[in-house]
């Protein structure tokens, strides 16, 4: 009532120009009027009348407009009043959430915290506040799980170096950890730095690690394309280390940060600097140069600050290098009790270079190129960086959900037979895991219902809303298949296309949702959804992420392309929620024939057998057919654990503790 007082008061200044110019024109009314009185009576009094009439009518339209412009004023003073409120009231939450997240860091962070004092030793090395015996015993300080950081250090943590470290060797004491300092040598790390399947790995294993009472960082080169806001507490150190490189010793900037818990150093060359300012991490023509150059910066900052960890985790040929350079080299540089551990993910990219560039990073040609050493068993003429990495390391994990140990050894075509047969003894094979923290049906809250083992009716409820948003019938005896498709995968299309056409889709309803950029399996999706119009199939060609957890919420089945996926991970998040991972294809189930090569087989693949033996059509029989046996089997799979804390942590602890060992 205010605003509209206030704007009838100053009425003619807000006023369209046309109704100001009425309402001037109006005012002398009562003139006029009275000029009228002193017109000749001749006038008719009717003609009196009519002028009267329609002056009171011009007031009468004059004013209903006015109205009609303030209502509409109020109407927008009142909808700017509300988006105010709204603003505020979000201000306030965000002023909530930060104040929560603070409190969160200060009080409950103790792996960022714990980081956080390892990272400002390394700082106090190299400004050279304390030398490499010191920080070793700070470190044991540190490291010893019963202090407790987050009271006694965290008001030092914004103080200088001088005051934190006088803190420390306050309470300083012998302490021994009964974990393992695992330090990762890699080229990839999520959410900071991925490409493909490492950055999700280096990330699930170091958190599983963690958790359970190791120590674990990371050190990564600075590429330019970092992204550094999951990075907390990222800052430069103001003193510069030196790495060889060519004959040369050059000079490197340090950066540290923690990332979920982790410790991660952040290595970036000066005269260097373009092996890393660059759009892409890999496709280029010097890649060698630029990971040797990186691998022996990592070893050369280990021994300038003064580590000593148990072990030297290295990851397929980026950094398979540091396996001879740290027995050749680096052994006697008190690093005497550290062992090296290389992770193949595949053995499809191996790296073979002219023998003389070993040099490079220090190394001498003549003692490595050699059939025992580095020199390719195919190309003589070249050594092979990646079966370097094999025979110098005390311990190789090979990585596969879905491979054993004797397919790894007996497969033909990477090469690599007679170095994997010499050096069995050291390989293992490890599943990949699969944080549940996002995908968790139970607790996701892009469902419209969750659901778990001990009550499974959100799941139904999920089916309707995915068969509501995608336009199928909400018909609850219907079979609802999923499929994600994505530009990884090698999806047998036509195996697909071909099963779509000849099917008998009567109770049968297929979601597909393509995450691909490849044309030709987005043309293959268009034709079919071209082709099937009108049938139970539906065809969602962008891919939508609260979608895509509505698709695994609401399906019985999803197809698969391959069980070994590390990327999208698309079968774990199947069992997970509660559908049934089955193969498009049947190519993976031969793998069953190979049975006398078939031992040191993962867990997850054991279990999974029980749907790779299955085609579409025999998992809809079942369903049909048996659910009381479906739905045990399915609640069966939702219990398993194939977190990186289950089987992967597992066998990489037993890898360790078997350095330990050596």
């Amino acid at each position: 009532m205010a605003i509209l007082a206030s704007c009838l008061y100053h009425l003619p200044h807000f006023l369209p120009k046309t109704s100001r110019r009425r309402s001037i024109g109006a005012l002398p009314i009562r003139s006029r009027l009275e000029a009228h009185d002193n017109m000749e009576f001749s006038q008719t009094s009717s003609s009196q009348s009519e002028l009267q009439s329609s002056d009171v009518w011009q007031l009468f339209t004059e004013a209903q407009q006015n109205i009609l412009y303030l209502n509409k004023q109020r109407m927008v003073a009142v909808e700017e009043l509300n988006k105010a409120k709204e603003e505020i009231q979000t201000l306030h939450q965000r002023i909530e959430n930060l104040e929560a997240g603070k409190h969160e860091y200060t009080g409950g962070d103790k792996s960022s915290i714990l980081w956080e004092v390892l990272l400002r030793i390394d700082s106090m090395v190299l400004t050279g506040l304390i030398d490499g015996g010191d920080a070793s015993d700070l470190r044991r300080l540190v490291m010893d799980s019963k202090v407790s950081f987050p009271d006694d250090v965290v008001p030092l943590l914004q103080k200088r170096d001088a005051e934190l470290l006088a803190e420390l060797r306050r309470l300083s004491r012998q302490s021994k950890r009964s974990g393992f300092h695992v330090v990762h040598v890699c080229t990839e790390m999520e959410p900071v730095v991925s490409v493909g399947s490492l950055g999700s790995y280096v990330t699930g294993i170091s958190r599983a690690l963690q958790r359970k009472g190791n120590l674990v960082e990371v050190i990564l080169p600075k590429y330019k394309s970092l992204d550094l806001t999951m990075v907390q507490g990222l800052q430069e150190i103001q003193s510069e280390f030196y790495s060889y490189f060519n004959g040369q010793l050059h000079g490197n900037k340090i950066w540290t940060g923690v990332v979920y818990g982790i410790g991660v150093t952040f290595l970036e060359p000066l005269y260097y600097s373009s092996l890393f300012n660059r759009e892409m991490v890999y496709g280029y023509s010097d890649e060698f140069e630029r990971f040797t150059y990186f691998s022996r910066a990592s070893l050369d900052y280990l021994v300038k600050v003064g580590k000593h960890p148990d072990v030297i985790h290295i990851h397929n040929w980026e950094t398979a290098i540091i396996g001879p350079l740290f027995w050749d080299i680096f052994i006697n540089q008190g690093l005497s009790a550290t062992r090296i551990l290389l992770t193949c993910q595949d053995f499809a990219s191996q790296c073979l270079e002219q023998p003389e560039k070993l040099a490079l990073c220090g190394l001498d040609p003549s003692r490595l190129n050699r059939p025992d050493r580095l020199q390719d068993h195919s190309k003589a003429h070249l050594v092979n960086i990646l079966k370097g990495g094999i025979i110098y390391s005390n311990k190789v994990i090979f990585l596969s959900s879905i491979n054993s140990k004797g397919r790894i050894l007996w497969s033909p075509g990477h090469g690599l037979e007679p170095t994997l047969s010499s050096h069995k003894d050291k390989l293992v094979v490890a599943p990949y895991g699969f944080d549940q923290t996002m995908w968790d049906p139970s607790r996701d809250e892009l469902l419209p219902e969750n659901f778990s083992v001990s009550d499974m009716k959100g799941k139904g409820i999920c089916k309707s809303s995915l068969q509501q948003h995608v336009g199928l019938s909400e018909d609850a005896s219907s079979i609802l298949v999923g499929c994600i498709v994505s530009e990884i995968s090698d999806v047998d299309l036509e195996s697909l296309l071909g099963f779509l056409r000849l099917a008998d889709l009567r109770g049968i309803q297929f979601l597909f949702m393509g995450v691909s950029r490849l044309p030709s399996i987005d043309n293959a999706l268009q034709s079919l959804s071209e082709e099937l119009e009108g049938k139970n199939v539906r065809f969602i060609n962008k891919y939508d992420e609260a979608l895509s957890h509505l698709i695994f919420g609401g399906s019985e089945i999803i197809l698969c392309h391959t069980y070994e996926d590390p990327v999208l991970q698309v079968p774990l998040k199947a069992i997970r929620y509660g559908a049934a991972p089955i193969l498009v294809t049947s190519i993976e189930r031969r793998f069953r024939h190979f049975v006398e090569h078939d031992f040191g087989s993962t867990q997850f693949f054991k279990y999974i057998s029980a749907f790779s033996n299955m085609s579409l059509m025999q998992a809809v029989d079942e369903i049909r057919n048996m659910p009381s046996e479906w739905s045990r089997k399915i609640e069966e799979a939702m219990l398993e654990d194939f977190t990186w804390d289950a089987e992967c942590y597992n066998v990489h602890i037993s890898a360790y503790e078997s350095l330990k060992n050596l």
